[in-house]
C-alpha cells in the first residue's frame, strides 16, 4: 500500500479526524443558526410594527391620572437694574399649587377585541371608566403665600390620559352637582403633561365648599394595557373584563382578584402612605409615574418568544444528534462521510425555519409537531440509506423523537428550563459513558492504521 493510500485510509478511519470534522461542522452550522435568530428578530420587529400601527390608529396603552385641582397664585421677584443692586423692579410670575383628592374611586369595564394587521393579531379594547371622589378646602397656610395673591377665580381641575385621540365622547365633570365640560390641554404641565382641563366657578376661598365632590365618566379606546396613578389619599380601583389572560403589574398588585374562563375582576386599595408624593405641592410633581399600576391584556401565545427559546438549544441538539451518529459509526463499523453529517445538520437547521413560518399561522404546539415530524421523517429516511439497517434506523427514529420531545418540554416549562436542561444533559452524558465504557479507542486507531 502506497503512502498516499495509507494516509487516505488513516484520514478515513481516524477517530481524531472524525471528531475534529464533527467539531468543524458544528461551528459551520452556527452560521445558519445565527441566520435563523436574525429571522426571528426581523419577524418579531415586523409584528411590533404592525401592533404599533394598529395601536396608533385605535388607541395606545392608556394611563389615567386624575383628578388634580390646581389653583394659580402670583409670586414676585426682584430684578435689579445694575450691579449696585440699589434700583430694582418687581417681576410678577405665576405659580401653581396642586391639590389631590381626599378619596378617589375608579370603576371600569374593559371590552377587549382582536384586530388583525396581515397575519398578526393585535389586542385592543374599549373602556368605560367612572371616577368619583372629593376635595377638601385647599389650605395655603403652610406655604406662607399672601391670600391676596391667590387666584381663586382661575382654579381648574385636570385629567391625564396617555392618548387623547382615543376619547370617544365629550367629558364633563360633575362638581358639587353641576356639570363643567373639559377642554383640550392643561394650563400647567407640572403634574399632567398630556390631558384635559375644566375651569371651576370659584370666586374666592369662601365660595369653595369645605368638601367638594366630583364625578365623571370616560369612554375611550386603548390597546395592550390600562394603568392608573393613585392620586387619592385613599384610592380604590375596581376593573372587570371578559379577557381571560390578564397580567397585573406596576407598583401595586390587586388586593383581590378573580380570573376564570369568563374573564377577570380586580380590586386595588392604595393609601397615600404607599406612594412617594404628597397630597399637595407647589410646582412640578415627582415620582408619580413610579406609582402607576394596572392590568395588561396578555397574549398567551407568543410564537416568537418560544421559537427564540427553541433556537437557543439548536447547537446542543445538533451536537447530540451528531454524537448519536458518531457512536453508531464507531460501534457498528459504519462509514459516514462528512457531507452526510452536513446534510443531517442542515436538515436540523431547517426545522427552525419551518417552526417559525408555521407558528405565524397555526398554534405553536401544532407547528412544532408538524415541523418535528417532517424533519424526523427526513433524517430517518436518510439514515436508512446510510446504514442499510432497520434496527439502526429505528434507533435513530427513537432517539430523534425523544430529543424533540425533550426540547419541547423545556420550552413549555419555562420556570424549570434550567433544571430540565441540566437533568437532560446528565442523562445524555451518562448514556455516552455507558456506551463508551468498553471501547478501546487506541485499538480502533490501531486497526485503522493496520488496514
Amino acid at each position: 500500500m502506497s503512502t498516499f493510500e495509507k494516509l487516505n485510509s488513516w484520514v478515513k478511519h481516524s477517530i481524531t479526524v472524525r471528531l475534529i470534522t464533527i467539531g468543524i461542522l458544528i461551528l459551520f452550522l452556527m452560521s445558519p443558526i445565527t441566520m435563523v435568530e436574525e429571522i426571528i428578530s426581523e419577524r418579531e420587529s415586523t409584528k411590533m410594527a404592525a401592533v404599533d400601527e394598529v395601536s396608533s390608529k385605535w388607541g395606545r396603552a392608556q394611563t389615567i391620572k386624575g383628578l388634580v385641582l390646581t389653583i394659580p397664585y402670583k409670586t414676585y421677584s426682584k430684578e435689579y437694574e445694575d450691579d449696585t443692586k440699589e434700583k430694582f423692579s418687581l417681576v410678577e410670575t405665576i405659580g401653581y399649587a396642586h391639590f389631590l383628592p381626599d378619596d378617589l374611586t375608579i370603576k371600569g369595564d374593559i371590552k377587549p377585541e382582536l384586530r388583525y394587521r396581515g397575519i398578526y393579531e393585535v389586542i385592543v379594547y374599549n373602556s368605560k371608566v367612572t371616577l368619583n371622589g372629593s376635595f377638601s378646602l385647599p389650605n395655603f397656610d403652610s406655604w406662607k403665600i399672601d391670600t391676596a395673591h391667590i387666584m381663586w377665580e382661575d382654579a381648574f381641575v385636570s385629567l391625564g390620559l396617555s392618548d387623547l385621540r382615543s376619547i370617544q365622547e365629550d367629558i364633563s365633570v360633575d362638581w358639587n352637582g353641576k356639570n363643567y365640560y373639559f377642554n383640550p390641554g392643561v394650563e400647567s404641565d407640572d403634574v399632567i403633561q398630556n390631558g384635559i382641563s375644566a375651569k371651576l366657578p370659584i370666586r374666592d376661598r369662601e365660595s369653595f365648599n369645605a368638601k367638594s365632590t366630583f364625578s365623571l365618566q370616560l369612554n375611550f379606546n386603548g390597546s395592550s394595557s390600562l394603568d392608573f396613578i393613585p392620586l387619592g389619599k385613599t384610592t380604590k380601583v375596581s376593573i372587570a373584563s371578559t379577557w381571560e389572560n390578564p397580567s397585573f403589574d406596576g407598583a401595586f398588585l390587586p388586593d383581590s382578584r378573580e380570573v376564570n374562563e369568563k374573564g377577570f375582576t380586580a380590586n386595588w386599595n392604595v393609601l397615600h402612605l404607599n406612594r412617594s408624593f404628597p397630597q399637595k405641592f407647589l410646582g412640578p410633581a415627582q415620582g408619580m409615574e413610579e406609582s402607576s399600576f394596572g392590568v395588561t391584556l396578555f397574549m398567551p401565545v407568543d410564537e416568537y418568544q418560544k421559537s427564540t427559546r427553541s433556537v437557543k438549544y439548536a447547537i446542543m441538539f445538533i451536537t447530540l444528534t451528531f454524537l448519536v451518529f458518531f457512536f453508531i459509526q464507531i460501534l457498528n463499523a459504519v462509514n459516514i462521510h462528512p457531507i452526510q453529517y452536513l446534510i443531517v445538520g442542515l436538515a436540523l437547521c431547517i426545522f427552525y425555519t419551518l417552526l417559525i413560518a408555521l407558528s405565524e399561522h397555526i398554534p405553536f404546539s401544532m407547528s412544532y409537531l408538524i415541523a418535528s415530524v417532517s424533519i424526523i421523517s427526513l433524517v430517518t429516511f436518510y439514515a436508512k440509506s446510510m446504514f442499510h439497517s432497520t434496527s439502526l434506523t429505528r434507533m435513530i427514529l427513537l432517539i430523534l423523537t425523544t430529543l424533540y420531545l425533550y426540547i419541547y418540554t423545556i420550552i413549555q416549562l419555562e420556570d424549570y428550563a434550567l433544571l430540565m436542561g441540566s437533568i437532560g444533559l446528565f442523562v445524555v452524558l451518562s448514556s455516552i459513558v455507558y456506551l463508551s465504557r468498553k471501547i478501546d479507542w487506541y485499538a480502533i486507531n490501531t486497526k485503522s492504521d493496520q488496514s
